[in-house]
């Protein structure tokens, strides 16, 4: 398989070298070989704020929900190495079509913010291509793909639901992102035969890395893009 044909995102960033969701972290993906950039994204004080909990405490400096915070508030804590947390904006002028942007929508207000966001992108001559939205919670991606029927969506699921990937097909999904442990043949085969993509979180060991290209899938979530793309490059060595 060539890196060219699979997506290796960088997980929030690349989470396992810098602070997770910041620019250093999204910097340090693209300069390591990424060519997708998964970031998190919640609403507070009108602002679309890149972190990954709903509270302050694990990543930053700060105490407290996200959503209650003020913007000036917000940027003034420390999200590791002396990071401010960044606006979506922002992950997306760094990125700068350079690898395609995940926005998983974490706050009940997201979907629209967000799809508004990336509009503007798009009037000022990206694609709606370079970007894919995704989220557990289905309304969301409904709500964004009714807002803007061009914009590509991700089904997010951590157990292989009944019917495996009708659900993300009735949901008009271009992706399912699904955890490692629902990966399976049978529903990788399931979702080609819908025309979905299907990519695997959070996969950084070795053997998980090498298990996910085996299964077929199109692309993986990694703390670590570096590992990712050495496997890969070492499987076309040995083709050669």
């Amino acid at each position: 398989m060539k890196a060219g044909n699979f997506f290796c995102f960088g997980h929030r960033g690349a989470r396992g070298h810098e602070p997770e969701n910041t620019l250093r972290a999204v910097r340090k993906a693209l300069a390591l070989g990424a060519n997708g950039i998964e970031v998190d994204v919640h609403l507070a004080d009108g602002h679309l704020m890149v972190i990954h909990d709903d509270t302050l405490e694990r990543t930053t400096n700060g105490k407290g929900a996200v959503a209650e915070k003020s913007f000036s508030c917000l940027r003034s804590l420390d999200a590791g190495l002396g990071e401010p947390i960044p606006t979506l904006a922002e992950i997306f002028d760094a990125v700068n079509r350079r690898a395609l942007i995940n926005v998983e929508l974490k706050g009940p207000a997201t979907a629209e913010p967000v799809t508004l966001l990336i509009e503007e992108y798009v009037r000022c001559g990206w694609r709606y291509e370079d970007f894919l939205v995704s989220s557990f919670d289905f309304a969301q991606i409904r709500a964004a793909a009714t807002l803007q029927p061009a914009l590509r969506t991700g089904a997010l699921i951590e157990e292989v639901p009944r019917g495996l990937a009708a659900p993300a097909e009735r949901l008009g999904a271009w992706s399912l992102h699904c955890s490692k442990k629902c990966v399976t043949d049978e529903l990788v085969a399931d979702a080609h035969r819908r025309g979905l993509k299907l990519f695997a979180y959070t996969i950084n060991a070795p053997d998980d890395i090498a298990a996910m290209v085996a299964l077929g899938v199109d692309g993986v979530f990694t703390d670590y893009p570096d590992r990712v793309l050495a496997f890969l490059q070492g499987q076309n060595s040995i083709r050669r």
